[in-house]
């Protein structure tokens, strides 16, 4: 079965709050995206709602047909809350410090296993899903494991990043992280940086990978060819072979 594309709207919440007022409008921008034939919907709402809202994730909750997948960091309070609210499909758990740009490392999931487990459980009692973000790293996604959690989402910056120097030896982390997440029964999502470029040879290498989550690269690519074209023109990576 061909990866699931989950689009990250966060980027047109952004261009919104940079004038005011609702051009564009997220939400219809969240129909539109499973009208043209994305698998699911991400939101990744920060404390400073310099993006997505909180008041955002409650209104397009009702508009929701595929699966829905909010992100962030399970310290604060207000986002735990938000989640246990809505009950989206899945909760990607994200360690971002509060003015943090954009995610730029995955969980120390050795270090914070306690605390892990127990969040973890949270919102597992409510049929929520879980993922943690984690880098590529094979005691990071051991540690995983013992959490509890149902999927790893690998952070693929380091992977983008090494791409077009030499693709095989940037993908070598990630396919051993992949083969103890899988032996481990762990489901895998990836995202950060993966684009047209290079996302089909990332699907390619990595077995069972169950999703992506883009948004920057993506919407960036919809300036250029159009909100439905973009969507096409991943599903087309995604499900292609070599």
């Amino acid at each position: 079965m061909a990866t699931k594309l989950s689009v990250n709207i966060n980027k047109i919440a952004t261009l919104r709050n940079s004038r005011g007022g609702n051009n564009p409008d997220v939400v219809r921008a969240a129909i539109d995206c499973q009208k043209f034939g994305a698998d699911g919907i991400t939101v990744h709402p920060r404390p400073d709602e310099r993006h997505i809202r909180y008041d955002d994730v409650l209104e397009i909750k009702n508009f929701i047909t595929t699966e829905f997948n909010i992100e962030g960091n399970p310290l604060e309070q207000k986002f735990v809350d938000l989640v246990l609210a809505v009950k989206p499909t899945q909760v990607t758990l994200v360690p971002d410090d509060k003015n943090q740009l954009t995610s730029n490392h995955g969980w120390d999931t050795i270090k914070h296993q306690h605390y892990l487990r127990e969040i973890i459980s949270v919102f597992k009692k409510e049929g929520i899903r879980v993922s943690i973000f984690v880098d590529p790293v094979a005691e990071y996604v051991s540690g995983a494991y013992e959490t509890g959690t149902d999927r790893i989402e690998l952070y693929t910056e380091a992977y983008a990043n090494r791409y077009n120097q030499n693709r095989e030896a940037a993908i070598q982390d990630y396919l051993l992280a992949a083969n103890i997440a899988e032996k481990n029964g762990l489901g895998i999502n990836a995202g950060h940086d993966l684009d047209l470029k290079n996302l089909k040879f990332f699907c390619r290498s990595i077995p069972h990978l169950l999703e992506v989550s883009i948004g920057h690269a993506l919407i960036c690519d919809a300036l250029y060819f159009g909100l439905h074209n973009s969507i096409q023109l991943y599903k087309k990576e995604l499900s292609s072979t070599f």
